[in-house]
């Protein structure tokens, strides 16, 4: 099958370049502008896409290709675009970044399996022609880069008119626009990155002087015809029927708030009905045959979630009735007897042996290769799906159900606790990486 679509990607040397707030600036522009946006995010990260959902009022969209594959990244990029008029890629870290000493799964690589046309942001502080040798090397460090234009960060007009014309002679790359140095608009972090969309209480209000800022800089125009260049999309659909109507409880809130929405849409495109609820603020869990806990910040509510004794208690019932739940990372620290930090311990949910607290560094970190040990919720003994890790906790129950093995093919561990009714583990994954997991997991909900 083929799409038309429209598209082009935002990337950048390097991290710290600017281009979640571009990415912002564009979006809003764009929807400003009466368009229907689609926005994608390459690479694991949940944090980037909850700025884009928050802007266009739609989802946001991880393209991963490590955990997806090319042929379901393909399939995902249309899937999610077949509305849009445009649809925008935010690449991670530098550009040609991708699994260790390789440019394998970098935003390079969506950019080749999606074929879209790339625009560079270049911190353009404190440099001259010397701007045109780095969109130069970036561009010819692969005879296929896709690198067709490039915006300049941190520049003031006057600087960017006067240099405009030799860079692109220079480089034969197109300038399609500036920013200037915007203090008021930088977005905070913490240890897991950008701190979350919902956090910020004045984000609306920094994405409008973005938008303001693009629509005075940015060349609409000159960005749309280098989207319309890109050919027709081709893809193929897999075969996904519905295998019943099971309720699945999940956890959406400031503490549980990293999913993949493809992966929410994959259970509901099975025949789940998806309820959300707070297990920081909701008295009580909401009828359900199953239950899904994402990751997030669980330990920044510690305390709220140990106060809300009911939940906790209808949480750990649901374990103990043997239905079926499905915990990761931050759900699964959440399922065990106690969260352990320099102020306290806390007592959560108590439906698995043990502890997690967090620790001074990255505990796991990256792309893992995951094979069932045993048959489980998921799949059965021999099971693969690709996944990632993330986290500066560690927990004293890690569990043995899932040998994880790094995709750089250095080092191997065990993980996750599990049952006929449980996966409870820190790795990540993404379940249309699998759909076998995902049906697995909607049969079993519909046992109960």
């Amino acid at each position: 099958m083929e799409l038309a679509m429209p598209r082009f990607m935002i990337s950048a040397p390097n991290s710290g370049s600017g281009k979640t707030t571009i990415v912002c600036g564009i979006l809003k522009a764009l929807m400003n502008q009466g368009k229907r946006v689609a926005a994608f995010k390459s690479g694991p990260d949940y944090i980037d896409p909850m700025f884009h959902s928050k802007v266009i009022g739609a989802k946001s969209r991880n393209l991963d290709i490590f955990m997806l594959g090319k042929e379901t990244t393909r399939y995902l990029a249309a899937k999610n675009s077949q509305q849009a008029d445009i649809a925008v890629f935010e690449g991670a870290m530098g550009y040609y970044d991708g699994m260790g000493k390789t440019s394998e799964c970098s935003a390079y690589d969506l950019a080749v399996t999606c074929d879209v046309p790339v625009i560079l942001v270049v911190n353009a502080r404190g440099a001259a022609l010397s701007i045109a040798a780095t969109i130069n090397g970036f561009k010819n460090f692969r005879a296929d880069s896709h690198i067709v234009g490039a915006i300049l960060n941190n520049v003031n007009p006057m600087s960017y008119l006067f240099y405009k014309d030799v860079i692109e002679q220079e480089t034969g790359v197109k300038l399609v626009g500036y920013f200037p140095v915007m203090q008021d608009c930088n977005f905070e972090s913490r240890h897991l990155g950008l701190v979350t969309a919902e956090e910020i209480g004045d984000l609306q209000q920094i994405v409008d002087r973005l938008a303001a800022q693009a629509a005075k800089s940015i060349d609409f125009a000159a960005i749309m015809e280098l989207a319309q260049s890109a050919a027709p999309l081709s893809y193929t659909e897999p075969e996904i029927q519905v295998l019943g109507h099971p309720r699945i409880a999940v956890a959406q809130d400031k503490a549980f708030c990293f999913y993949y929405q493809d992966a929410l849409d994959l259970l509901t495109e099975l025949g789940a009905e998806l309820v959300p609820f707070s297990p920081t603020y909701d008295k009580h869990l909401p009828p359900c045959e199953g239950l899904f806990l994402g990751g997030g910040y669980p330990e920044l509510y510690a305390k709220e979630l140990e106060a809300n004794t009911t939940m906790l208690a209808e949480i750990k019932a649901h374990i103990e009735h043997k239905k079926p739940c499905y915990a990761e990372c931050g759900g699964f620290m959440y399922l065990l007897e106690r969260y352990r930090d320099e102020a306290a311990v806390y007592n959560w949910v108590g439906a698995i042996e043990g502890e997690s607290a967090l620790t001074k560094k990255l505990t796991r970190f990256g792309y893992i290769h995951l094979t069932a040990q045993e048959d489980n919720l998921l799949s059965p003994a021999g099971g693969k799906i690709n996944a990632h890790e993330f986290h500066y906790s560690d927990s004293t129950n890690n569990g043995k159900g899932y040998a994880a093995a790094k995709a750089s093919g250095r080092g191997a561990w065990e993980c996750a606790i599990v049952s006929d009714t449980l996966y409870a583990g820190y790795p990540h994954m993404h379940l249309y990486g699998n759909i076998d997991f995902a049906k697995n997991f909607v049969k079993a909900c519909c046992k109960v």
